[in-house]
This record gives C-alpha cells, sequence and structure tokens, in this order.
C-alpha cells in the first residue's frame, strides 16, 4: 500500500478527513461570537396559546371601569376573528394586581411564586408583530417568518454558536405531552439538518434507546459505528456535503456519546430535596409537576452546557394551552397553577447556582388576548387573540431587572410607546449572546437569509442592560 493511501485511509477511519472536518464545522455552527455576550445561553419558557397581557403583566384599571361597553371607534378597523366588533364588548380583567420588590413592578395575583422575584424581570409590554392565527403566530415568534420553512431561533444560535458540550444536543425543546405543534416550529429551516431542537418526552425516560442491545460492547459498537461512518463519508463526498446525511451521521456519534452523558443530565431524582421544594416537586403528585420537572431540567442542561432550551407549557390542545377564547379567566387560573411555581424555581435555583447572569431567560406565549370579550358564539368571558401588542420578560444573562420596556395604549390593545417588532426581540437576543444579527446569514436559494429577514433593531438592548 502506497504511503498517499495509507495516509488517506488513516485520515478517514479516524474522522479527521478536510471534508468531515468542515462539515462537522458547517453542522456546529461557527461557535465565534461577534462582539462580547451577556449571555451563553437561553431558555425560552414558551406559553402556547397567548397569555392575557392585561390579566398577567400589563395592568389595565379603565377595562374595569368599562366592563360591558362596546369598544370605541378608536379601536378602528382590527381585524379580530369576526372581522368586526359589533359581538363583543370591553372585557374587565378578575385578577388584581400589586407591586413587588424595591422595583414597585406590578405583577398580577395569578403568579404568587414568580412575583417575589419582580427585581429580576424585564417586563416588555410592547411586543407586535402581524400574525393572527396561533400557526402564524407560533412561526413568527420562533423563526421570524409567518409559515413553515424557516429556521428558529434556537438553531440560528446554534449555527452561530455551536455547543458547549459535544455529548449532549445544543438545542434541546421539552415538550409536553401530546404536543401537536411539531418540530417545523423548532426546525432548521433550510439550516443543516443537525441544527434541529431535539425534543426530549415528557416523564422519566425522556430519551429512549440510549442503552446498548444485550451482548454489545462499547467497543463492538465503536467499530460498528466507525465502519458505518466510512461508508457514509465516501456517499458524502459525492453528495457535496449534503446536510441530511451530514445530520445522520452526526446523530449516530451524538447518540453513542449521549449513551454516557445523557442518562445523568436527565435524572433529575438525584437532585437535593431543597431543590425539589423550590420547583415544587416534594410532593408525591404535585400541580404542575409535569411543568416545573422540564424547568429542573432545563436547569441541569444548561448547567450542562446545552446552549438553547425551550420549555413547552401546553401541547396545541385547547383545553391545555392559554388560549382564552373561552372562560379566559379560569383558563389562565389553571395555567398559572401549572407553571408559576416550576418558573420561580427555575429562576432562584440558577440565581443561587451562580448561572443567571450568564443565562437569558424568556417567558411568553406566541401573541397576547383581546382587552374585549371573544364575542360570537364562544361568549363574553373569553378573549380573542391578539398580536398588536403583548407581553414577554427576560431575566438573568445580563439584563437588568425590576423594569418595564414599552407600553400598550390605556386598553392593552396596542403596543404605542418604546414599540418592539417580533425582528427586534431576536435580534436583541441575538446580541445578548453576542451574534450580530445582520452578520449571521445563511446561503440559500440564491441570497443571504437571517433570522430577522431584512428588518429588526437592537435599541432594545440598551433598555435591557444599562442603568
Amino acid at each position: 500500500m502506497s504511503i498517499d493511501l495509507a495516509r488517506r485511509n488513516f485520515l478517514q477511519t479516524a474522522g479527521l478527513g478536510i471534508g468531515w472536518l468542515a462539515a462537522q464545522d458547517l453542522a456546529r455552527g461557527s461557535q465565534a461570537p461577534h462582539f462580547p455576550a451577556t449571555a451563553k445561553r437561553v431558555i425560552s419558557l414558551f406559553m402556547q396559546g397567548g397569555p392575557s397581557q392585561v390579566d398577567t403583566y400589563d395592568p389595565k384599571p379603565l377595562l374595569n371601569k368599562l366592563h360591558g361597553q362596546h369598544p370605541p371607534e378608536s379601536f378602528g378597523n382590527v381585524d379580530f376573528q369576526n372581522g368586526k366588533f359589533r359581538d363583543t364588548v370591553i372585557l374587565g380583567s378578575k385578577r388584581k394586581f400589586q407591586k413587588y420588590g424595591q422595583s414597585g413592578l406590578e405583577i398580577s395575583d395569578l403568579f404568587p411564586h414568580t412575583a417575589p422575584l419582580a427585581d429580576n424581570l424585564a417586563v416588555i409590554r410592547s411586543c407586535y408583530h402581524e400574525g393572527f392565527t396561533h400557526s402564524q403566530a407560533q412561526f413568527l415568534i420562533n423563526s421570524g417568518w409567518p409559515r413553515i420553512g424557516r429556521p428558529s431561533l434556537g438553531s440560528w444560535i446554534m449555527y452561530g454558536l455551536g455547543t458547549e458540550n459535544q455529548n449532549l444536543p445544543g438545542f434541546v425543546v421539552l415538550l409536553e405531552g401530546g404536543v401537536r405543534s411539531g418540530p417545523a416550529v423548532y426546525g432548521n429551516g433550510f439550516l443543516p439538518t443537525s441544527l434541529q431542537g431535539t425534543s426530549f418526552r415528557p416523564g422519566r425516560n425522556p430519551i429512549l434507546n440510549l442503552t446498548r442491545p444485550p451482548g454489545m460492547t462499547a467497543e463492538a459498537q465503536r467499530d460498528m459505528l466507525d465502519t458505518l461512518r466510512n461508508v457514509n463519508q465516501s456517499h458524502l463526498d459525492a453528495r457535496q456535503n449534503d446536510s441530511e446525511l451530514l445530520a445522520r451521521m452526526e446523530s449516530y456519534e451524538l447518540a453513542f456519546r449521549m449513551q454516557m452523558a445523557a442518562p445523568e443530565a436527565t435524572d433529575i431524582s438525584s437532585e437535593s430535596d431543597a431543590t425539589k421544594k423550590l420547583y415544587g416537586l416534594d410532593n408525591p403528585d404535585p400541580v404542575g409537576a409535569g411543568f416545573a420537572g422540564r424547568c429542573l431540567l432545563a436547569r441541569r442542561l444548561v448547567e450542562r452546557g446545552v446552549r438553547f432550551v425551550q420549555v413547552w407549557s401546553g401541547n396545541g390542545m385547547n383545553a391545555t394551552d392559554w388560549d382564552g377564547h373561552i372562560a379566559c379567566d379560569q383558563n389562565h387560573l389553571a395555567k398559572a397553577r401549572q407553571t408559576d411555581q416550576g418558573v420561580a424555581g427555575l429562576l432562584a435555583d440558577l440565581k443561587s447556582r451562580g448561572l443567571l447572569d450568564s443565562t437569558l431567560v424568556i417567558w411568553g406565549g406566541e401573541f397576547g388576548r383581546s382587552p374585549v370579550s371573544d364575542g360570537g358564539n364562544n361568549g363574553a368571558e373569553g378573549r380573542d387573540h391578539n398580536p398588536y401588542g403583548f407581553t414577554i420578560w427576560m431575566a438573568g444573562g445580563g439584563v437588568k431587572g425590576g423594569r418595564v420596556i414599552g407600553a400598550t395604549d390605556e386598553l392593552g390593545l396596542r403596543a404605542v410607546e418604546n414599540k418592539v417588532h417580533l425582528h427586534d426581540l431576536h435580534a436583541s437576543i441575538l446580541g445578548l449572546v453576542g451574534i450580530d444579527h445582520t452578520k449571521l446569514t445563511y446561503p440559500y436559494l440564491g441570497r443571504n437569509f437571517r433570522l430577522t429577514d431584512v428588518g429588526g433593531d437592537t435599541a432594545l438592548i440598551t433598555k435591557l442592560t444599562k442603568g
């Protein structure tokens, strides 16, 4: 055998060929921030269905004064589901708001556990976008585009920064049982397939098939994977680094590494009694244990270097979502009971471990709810969708808490002050992790695409981090 041939075989067998290295770099991201980051990782607490801003973090006393009256002409021709206001009336809030912390941040009584942590929260009351339906809004808030096919925020961050732990997925999605939204919402779009969110199942065994088949040793499995990789590498060279095949190759390698790392990372039973109590997991069958357990798992994952974790509340079925078309107040009471202590436990736990300063936590849904009743056949106690002015909050990751950014009008319909479009929101999140949103691009169909399309303003970063 010639020296050149022997060298080539060695490089292929060792997995160090130039094509393999380049493909791995593409799949894992550039791992080079554009400027110093205040956040190293992100936890997104996604309240599917759309929490009502006027019942949670954006108090509007005028709603109760005008309760039952028809909305004023100043509402304009807003296209709610029936296209008009004839069947709707202003719907007051049954929630009580109180000032918390040294900042005096006003928070609803839906969140008795999160409210005392008010000085950690930056509440953005002026978010908006153009997507009225759930599907449009979920694609927008996750990928910046109202239809299927674009990469999600988590995938873009993975593309830009890669992961800190090669033995775990860099982008993990913790779902509620039976979720129907599917991987399109947290998918990779046209980015390399290996950058899509890896979904963990709810329950005690979030990852299936991690155990080797009976009789197979680690050495035998490694030999099998090396052989398979060599065969796939020859196909990869012929296919010009096809991302689908590359993702399959990466998934085999990641699965092998995860057999050691994942069982320990996902075993929340090893946590102390004090930590379990913090999240509300100290009772045999506590209310909200599912969501709280996912919050605890999120902390364990970011602690081990996972770059982006999305924790879902809701599964795409109206009865389990923050989708208050009917009896909005009762819907939100139930959802808050399921999530409040888990959210508060996560913030307190991250802070006590020194992780909150470097972990950006985001809470919010795909849009807000209307200040008028849903109308039509749904009755007067529900609220319709409202993408024109809604609330999210951020904590940690360099964000200064105890502040309110922006405002909606006096009834909570539209963002009117320091408006934050979803592209501005995405640009700011990328900025907090050290990425210039205008430079994070990917060539596709003849042009360079980015998360923020042709928009995005980072002025929000200054409001979040200064003072």
